[in-house]
């Protein structure tokens, strides 16, 4: 039994560092009022490269059951990711984006959001993060295999297009230094959360006893 779990490519090293650094750039963004906005740019161009990274290592899955996966990230939630990181980046959360970058053909530029990408990888890999800890194998699998689908089609995608963002906005010629005085009052605002156990903790608990 226990060469079994050893050997199971769910507890491979490659999988289990992946989850460690999707758990990272959920807990980052759900903390983003406490950071400057200078900082906030700083950490997300140096984490976005590495989830992609650990994201195109991730093995080929096979899906054990027909029933699609649960899903906790509510568009509320997802609408409070997007909502903070937008007020942290200001005018900077929006850039201009060619849809498909490969076409031969003239594409006309879309107006895109920092906020919207990063909300949106944040939904994929909570979900997966969650998924994945519930501990019994043929959910970490599936869990495994949709990220990795979602990985190729989706959110791999959303890294690409706002790191792009990130390092034209941070490496810019504009002064990305907040006001001292707005930077505490979010401060004081956010310090009474928990973010440890921020969103999901409770349907995460349902959802193990369901098991």
């Amino acid at each position: 039994m226990q060469e079994d779990f050893d050997n199971n490519i769910v507890f491979s090293q490659n999988i289990t560092e992946f989850v460690t650094v999707a758990g990272e750039y959920c807990s980052f963004v759900e903390n983003t009022l406490r950071f400057s906005k200078k900082d906030f740019l700083d950490k997300a161009r140096k984490l976005l490269p590495l989830v992609y990274l650990k994201g195109s290592l991730l093995p080929d899955f096979e899906s054990i059951f027909q029933d699609g996966n649960e899903k906790f990230v509510t568009e509320e939630e997802w609408g409070y990711i997007q909502g903070v990181v937008k007020k942290k980046l200001g005018f900077h959360d929006e850039y201009r984006e060619i849809f498909d970058p490969l076409t031969h053909e003239q594409e006309e530029q879309s107006v895109a959001s920092i906020s919207d990408n990063l909300a949106d990888i944040y939904q994929d890999l909570k979900n997966f993060i969650i998924l994945y800890n519930v501990g019994t194998e043929e959910i970490m699998n599936d869990a495994l295999w949709e990220c990795q689908l979602n990985f190729e089609e989706f959110w791999g995608q959303r890294i690409l297009s706002a790191l792009k963002a990130i390092h034209n906005v941070f490496f810019g010629d504009e002064d990305l230094e907040e006001e001292q005085n707005d930077s505490e009052k979010e401060k004081e605002q956010d310090e009474d959360i928990d973010t440890r156990n921020w969103i999901l903790t409770k349907r995460q608990a349902d959802f193990k006893k369901e098991e």
